[in-house]
């Protein structure tokens, strides 16, 4: 295996990975809430080593960078659809994520097709560093070592949609900022 097609796997990793996150969230005994959590924590872990192997090894690629995203977004976006039922956290934090997620992904990819890159901006990363705290929590929602990992996932969910949609609000200031295309 090339080196180069590291970054490659990995994403795609994550893709694979999150129908088995979802089987185990069904089933109820609670050593399945660990499984699930150090899944998604691994996952999450390649989703910084593509990037990071993507430009150790010069192997950027268009797709990579299409799937890169696209990877993030049905991991979270799944995971997140299922913690509703099992009553971890309220459908109204997950519309908004999704949302904002889904109408910064068509700004971004509105802003490329007129030759605009909007980054991300601190904030936004943040809002995913928080999640990928939260989310694993609330898998593993019991106290396990004194931890409230049901507060610290509920709460922390609750502090990425407000990064999220300050970020988002952001980006949507930047867009109109740098957009060479008139829109209204």
């Amino acid at each position: 295996m090339a080196k180069s097609n590291l970054p490659m796997i990995a994403t795609l990793f994550r893709i694979l990975i999150m129908p088995v996150v979802v089987v185990i969230m069904l089933w109820k005994p609670a050593y399945w809430n660990w499984i699930s959590a150090i899944l998604f924590v691994i996952a999450s872990i390649t989703d910084w080593l593509d990037g990071y192997w993507a430009r150790k090894y010069k192997s950027e690629t268009t797709l990579g960078k299409f799937l890169d995203p696209v990877a993030d977004k049905v991991l979270v976006s799944s995971v997140l659809i299922m913690l509703i039922p099992l009553g971890r956290i309220e459908a109204i934090a997950v519309v908004i994520l999704l949302n904002r997620d889904i109408i910064i992904g068509g700004l971004r990819a509105f802003a490329a097709s007129h030759g605009t890159v909007i980054a991300a901006d601190t904030l936004g990363k943040w809002k995913t560093g928080v999640q990928m705290v939260a989310i694993p929590s609330l898998l593993l929602y019991n106290d396990f070592l004194h931890l409230p990992w049901r507060e610290v996932g509920y709460w922390g969910l609750w502090l990425s949609v407000v990064l999220s949609l300050i970020s988002g609000f952001q980006y949507i200031v930047n867009f109109l900022q740098s957009s060479k295309v008139r829109i209204l």
